[in-house]
């Protein structure tokens, strides 16, 4: 995700990177230049029609297309903050978790509860992005990044363990039942956020729905030539563009963020919420009782 001061107006319009719409359909726009130009010179200077043009159709469709873009990039952005609201979760259980283990165990009885708490949220981002890295994994004792290297669902695994080594404190008398039923609340909240996260990364927007969007806004494009070019002439070609580039860049903007679990620019910064997780568990940890 990309940290900005969004009061910066003048950089932000002057700016290119990447992840930036117009570098992104850039051989698209020269294409449909390219097209309109050779239509609005048949037009004009080959077929000479000299008919009076009109917008009246093409602002009608315009204003339907607009309303199905708002309701596309709405939809988009329901699921990156719904996505934000559950790891937004993760940052408060696994501190409450932590706090929870700190008061109840001592430091050396909480070590392998605590990486295994602190793993758990890397492998979690990792897993919604169908890749694995141990590089920021704490390893203690019976805590090793090879255990879980062939597993199927990494975050499932370690979260299994977290809760075997809870049982296995509560069985030796480190824990009691009562704080065990606290900690049960706990762990649970991680198993239904996580199947919240893989709902959001498994259901994409309908394929017909992304499908219709996209070719109403190409045929809307390449007709609009039809209706302009006797008044606009060869203008036509960049008002053709820049109305592609609007309409196209929303669909863009909106199939980006619909899955925010990945790295693109736009995309949620789970990297740095993990870290986050791990240096305030660790904190938490570090504190004397």
């Amino acid at each position: 995700m990309i940290a900005y001061n969004p009061k910066d107006w003048y950089k932000l319009i002057l700016s290119f990177h990447k992840s930036d719409t117009f570098r992104m359909l850039l051989p698209a726009i020269i294409g449909i230049a390219i097209f309109s130009a050779i239509l609005v010179y048949l037009i004009t200077c080959v077929w000479k029609w000299n008919f009076e043009g009109t917008i009246a159709i093409h602002s009608l469709l315009g204003f339907v297309i607009s309303l199905m873009l708002v309701f596309r990039t709405n939809t988009a952005y329901d699921r990156w903050w719904e996505g934000r609201r559950l790891w937004g979760g993760f940052v408060n259980h696994s501190r409450s978790i932590a706090m929870k283990l700190h008061a109840f165990l001592t430091r050396e009885d909480s070590a392998k509860a605590q990486a295994l708490l602190t793993n758990y949220f890397f492998a979690c981002k990792d897993h919604l992005r169908k890749e694995m890295s141990t590089k920021d994994w704490m390893e203690v004792p019976g805590v090793s990044p090879d255990r879980y290297t062939g597993a199927g669902h990494v975050p499932n695994a370690l979260l299994t363990d977290l809760v075997a080594e809870i049982q296995r404190l509560q069985k030796a008398g480190k824990i009691s039942e009562v704080q065990m039923l606290m900690l049960n609340d706990e762990l649970r909240s991680f198993a239904e956020l996580m199947g919240a996260c893989e709902r959001i990364k498994s259901t994409p927007i309908p394929y017909s729905y992304s499908m219709f969007i996209k070719k109403i806004i190409f045929f809307y494009t390449i007709t609009i030539p039809f209706g302009i070019s006797t008044t606009y002439h060869f203008w036509t070609v960049l008002i053709v563009s820049f109305i592609f580039y609007a309409f196209a860049s929303l669909e863009m903007l909106a199939e980006e963020i619909e899955d925010p679990f990945g790295k693109d620019a736009n995309d949620l910064p789970t990297d740095e919420i993990a870290l986050k997780i791990k240096k305030a568990t660790e904190d938490i940890f570090r504190m004397s009782k």
